[in-house]
C-alpha cells in the first residue's frame, strides 16, 4: 500500500514538472510543433523508471528539470527533446541507435555529444577530466545544444549537491569554478554563470560564502533601501529629458564580491559595485544620453567609466559601465544597455540560436571562433594538464583592449605583453621579433600593455624565440607557439645527444651504432613503451633513460666490454648505492619522495613551489641536478613542461613512518584591531604547527600578517587555513608557494 501510494506521488511530482515543461515552451516558441518533447518525456518515464537520485526524488525530476532550464532559455523543441533523453544511453539500457531510431538524427547527435565517456580507461584522473573536455569541446564547435545540455545539466546537479559525499561536492564544485561557470561566461550566459559560481563556491569553501554572505547580508536591508531612493531619482530624471527606460536594481553576486575582496585584499564596505543599478533603454543614442544625465547628478569616479559599446568584451557583452558618488559619499554602479544588449548579456549564444532558420548567424560563428581556436591548438597538446591550465587562461581571460598602427582591436589577456600581441597578429611575427613601440615610444618586451595602447612590432629575419618568453606572455596562444618551436629545435638537439650517447656506449663494446638494426631498437623503445626509435634517443638524450641500460637490452646475453675500466657511473639513474644514495647518507632523506618504475635517483623539491606531502606533485628532469619536483599547480610548471619528455611521474614514498616537518609561508589579510594577531596565533597553536617567524604590516585599518609555518602534509595545512578563515575580521589567506 505505502509502495503504491509512493508510485501515484512520484508519478504526480513528475507530470506535474512536465506541465510547467509543456507551458514553458508554449509561451516562448507558440509557433512550434511540440510532439517530440511530448514523445521524448514518454521515453524517459519508460526507461528511467525505478530509477532514483541520491537525493531519493525520481530519477525523472533530473531530466525535466534540466529541461526547464532549457525551456528558460527559449531552446527549440529538438534541444529540450535532447535534454530530456541527455542520460538514456549513460544510465538505461538504451542505445544511440536506438534514439536515432525513435527521435532522428538531430537528436541523436546531441545524445551523443553529451554523453559522458566513462566507459574510457585513462591512467589519471587529470588525463579523464582533460579527454572529457576536449571531446566536449569538439561537440561544441559542431553544435552548440551539446555545451547548452551540458551547462543545463550541471546547474540542476548544482542545485542538489548537499545529496552528495563531501568528497564528491568538492570535487564537482570545484570542475564547475573551473570550466563550467567560464564556458558560460565566454558563450556570454550571465544569468546561468553566477548562479553556477555562487553555488560552486558554496560548496568548495563554506567559510568563505558564509564569511561574504553574513557581511552582504548585514548591508543588505540599507542597500536595498539606498537603491529604492536612486532608482526614483533616476526614473524622475529620465522622464523629464523623455527618455523611455527600465530601471533595476540589484545587490552583488557573493562570488562576485568574494573574488574582489581576494584582488584586492580589502573589505565589503570598500566595495564600489556592491550596490548596482541598471538602466535598460530603448535605442543605443538614449544609452549614452542616460550617461549624460547620471554624470550631471552625481560625480564619476576616475578610471571606472567603460564603453563596453563601442568596444564589445570576446563573448559580445555590450553596456556602458561608470561609477558615480552621491552627495553623502556613497558610491555605487550602474549599467545602461539596451533591450537587445541586456538579453545578450543575460542569455548570451541561447538568445539568438535559431535552428530553423538554417545556419547559424555570422555574430554566433565569431562567438564560437575562440572554440574552433581552441580546438586547433588542444590537438598539439599532449599533457592534459598543460591542456586544463592553458583552457582555464582561454576560458577566464581579464582583456585589455590594443591597437595595430591601422586601428585594428587585438584583445589580450590582462598583464600581455609585445610578444603576445605579435603572436596575435601571426605565428612568424611572434617567432621574429625583436623589439616593440608602444604609443610611439620604445619599450622592452617585458613591457605590460594597457587598454588603448597602440602596438608596432619590430621584427628581424631569422630571429628566434626564446625559453625566457615562456616567462613574460599570458596568453594561450603565444605559449603554445613558443612551447611548440622550442620543442621541435630542443627535441633535435636531445636526440643527436641520445645517438652520440649510445654510439659512446656501443664502442666500449666494439660495436658501431650502425651495426644495430632498426628493428631492434624499435624493438627497445617498445619496451620502454615509445613509438618510434627517435622517442627513445629523445628520452636518453635527456636523461630520461640510461644509454647503458638501452645498449644492455640490445646486446647478446654475457657481453662484455672492452675495457672494464670504462665504464663510468650513468649519472644520477645508475645503480643502488650511487651518487644519490650518498647524497642522502650526508643529508638524509627529507623529501620522501620517489621516481615511479626507477631506481635510486636524486630528488629534491623545487623551491619556487615547496610543495609537501598530500600535494599531487610532477616531476622535471633537470640536466646534472636529478628530478626536480613541482606542486601540479606551480606557475613554472607549464613553462617548464614544453619538452614533454622531460616529465617524469613521481610520488610520495609509502613509508611515512619518520615526521617531516615543510615549512610554509602564508598571509592572512585581515582588519587592523586589538588581538587578531593573538587569534591568529592560537589557531596555529590550536593544529599543533611551529611558528618559525611571523611579520605583520598595517595600512588604513586594514593589516597582513606573513607567517612561516611547520607544516606536516596537505590536509594539516587545510585545517589551519580553515582556522583562520573563520575568524572574524579575516578576509582571506593565501599560501606563497616560495618561502
Amino acid at each position: 500500500m505505502a509502495s503504491l501510494r509512493q508510485q501515484i506521488a512520484t508519478t504526480a511530482l513528475t507530470l506535474t514538472k512536465f506541465r510547467d515543461l509543456m507551458k514553458r515552451m508554449q509561451e516562448s516558441r507558440p509557433h512550434d510543433d511540440l510532439a517530440i518533447v511530448k514523445k521524448a518525456y514518454d521515453y524517459s518515464l519508460k526507461h528511467h523508471e525505478g530509477q532514483t537520485r541520491a537525493s531519493g526524488e525520481p530519477y525523472l525530476v533530473h531530466p525535466l528539470e534540466v529541461a526547464l532550464v532549457l525551456a528558460e532559455m527559449k531552446m527549440d523543441p529538438i534541444a529540450v527533446a535532447a535534454g530530456l533523453l541527455h542520460d538514456s544511453v549513460e544510465d538505461t539500457s538504451v542505445t544511440i541507435v536506438d534514439i536515432r531510431k525513435e527521435f532522428g538524427e538531430q537528436v541523436a547527435h546531441i545524445v551523443e555529444g553529451v554523453t559522458k565517456i566513462s566507459k574510457i580507461d585513462f591512467a589519471t584522473r587529470e588525463e579523464q577530466q582533460a579527454e572529457n573536455l576536449r571531446k566536449m569541446m569538439l561537440a561544441m564547435v559542431d553544435d552548440i545544444r551539446v555545451v547548452l545540455i551540458k551547462l543545463a545539466d550541471r546547474l540542476h546537479n548544482m542545485r542538489t549537491l548537499e545529496h552528495l559525499p563531501p568528497e564528491r561536492q568538492h570535487k564537482i564544485a570545484e570542475e564547475t569554478l573551473e570550466i563550467y561557470a567560464p564556458i558560460a561566461h565566454r558563450l556570454g550566459m550571465g544569468k546561468i554563470r553566477g548562479e553556477l559560481e555562487d553555488l560552486g563556491f558554496r560548496f568548495l569553501d563554506p567559510v568563505g560564502y558564509e564569511q561574504v554572505e553574513k557581511a552582504v547580508n548585514a548591508r543588505r536591508k540599507q542597500g536595498e533601501a539606498f537603491l529604492e531612493r536612486m532608482q526614483l531619482i533616476i526614473a524622475d530624471k529620465l522622464k523629464e529629458a523623455g527618455i523611455q527606460a527600465h530601471v533595476e536594481s540589484r545587490i552583488k553576486r557573493v562570488f562576485s564580491i568574494h573574488k574582489k575582496l581576494q584582488r584586492q585584499h580589502i573589505s565589503v564596505d570598500q566595495v564600489y559595485d556592491l550596490c548596482a543599478m541598471r538602466v535598460i533603454t530603448r535605442s543605443l543614442q538614449d544609452c549614452y544620453a542616460v550617461l549624460g544625465i547620471i554624470h550631471n547628478l552625481w560625480r564619476p569616479v576616475p578610471g571606472r567609466i567603460k564603453d563596453f559599446i563601442a568596444m564589445p568584451r570576446p563573448n559580445f557583452y555590450q553596456s556602458l559601465h561608470t561609477s558615480v558618488i552621491t552627495e553623502d559619499g556613497t558610491p555605487f554602479e550602474i549599467q545602461i544597455r539596451t533591450e537587445e544588449m541586456h538579453k545578450m548579456a543575460e542569455e548570451g549564444i541561447a538568445a539568438h540560436w535559431k535552428y530553423k532558420d538554417g545556419p547559424v548567424s555570422a555574430q554566433d560563428e565569431q562567438r564560437l571562433a575562440w572554440l574552433r581556436q581552441v580546438v586547433e591548438w588542444q590537438r598539439d597538446v599532449s599533457d592534459p594538464n598543460e591542456f586544463l591550465s592553458t583552457l582555464k587562461v582561454d576560458l577566464y581571460p581579464e582583456e585589455v583592449y590594443t591597437f595595430t598602427p591601422k586601428g585594428k582591436v587585438v584583445v589580450l589577456p590582462r598583464d600581455s605583453t609585445p610578444i603576445d600581441f605579435a603572436y596575435t597578429i601571426h605565428t612568424e611575427v611572434g617567432h621574429t621579433c625583436v623589439g616593440a613601440k608602444v604609443n610611439g615610444r620604445m619599450v622592452p618586451l617585458r613591457h605590460k600593455l594597457h587598454s588603448g595602447d597602440i602596438v608596432e612590432i619590430l621584427t628581424q629575419p631569422g630571429h628566434k624565440p626564446s625559453r625566457d618568453w615562456l616567462g613574460l606572455v599570458k596568453s594561450s596562444r603565444s605559449r603554445n607557439k613558443i612551447k611548440h618551436w622550442l620543442n621541435v629545435h630542443q627535441r633535435e638537439r636531445a636526440i643527436e645527444i641520445g645517438k652520440k650517447l649510445i654510439e659512446k656506449e656501443a664502442r666500449k663494446y666494439r660495436i658501431a651504432l650502425k651495426e644495430i638494426k632498426d628493428e631492434d631498437l624499435q624493438k627497445v623503445a617498445s619496451g620502454y613503451g615509445l613509438g618510434r626509435v627517435d622517442d627513445l634517443m629523445s628520452g636518453i638524450g635527456y636523461g630520461k633513460y640510461s644509454a647503458r641500460q638501452v645498449l644492455a637490452r640490445l646486446l647478446p646475453a654475457g657481453a662484455t666490454p672492452s675495457i672494464a675500466g670504462d665504464i663510468e657511473s650513468e649519472g644520477l639513474t645508475s645503480q643502488p648505492g650511487g651518487i644519490a644514495s650518498v647524497v642522502r647518507r650526508v643529508f638524509g632523506d627529507h623529501n620522501a619522495i620517489t621516481v615511479r618504475g626507477q631506481g635510486d635517483m636524486l630528488v629534491y623539491r623545487a623551491r619556487c613551489c615547496n610543495p609537501i606531502r598530500g600535494e599531487t606533485i610532477v616531476g622535471y628532469i633537470t640536466r646534472g641536478k636529478g628530478v626536480a619536483v613541482h606542486s601540479v599547480n606551480c606557475p613554472n610548471v607549464t613553462n617548464l613542461l614544453y619538452e614533454p619528455e622531460r616529465k617524469i611521474d613521481v610520488e610520495w614514498a609509502r613509508d611515512d613512518s619518520t615526521p617531516t616537518a615543510y615549512p610554509v609561508k602564508l598571509t592572512v589579510f585581515c582588519d587592523d584591531r586589538f588581538g587578531m594577531l593573538k587569534l591568529i596565533t592560537g589557531v596555529i597553536g590550536d593544529a599543533k604547527s611551529n611558528i618559525r617567524n611571523i611579520t605583520a604590516h598595517t595600512a588604513n585599518s586594514q593589516a597582513s600578517v606573513e607567517v612561516v609555518l611547520d607544516i606536516s602534509d596537505l590536509k594539516h595545512l587545510e585545517t589551519i587555513i580553515v582556522g583562520l578563515r573563520k575568524i572574524p575580521g579575516v578576509h582571506e589567506v593565501q599560501r606563497l608557494q616560495k618561502i
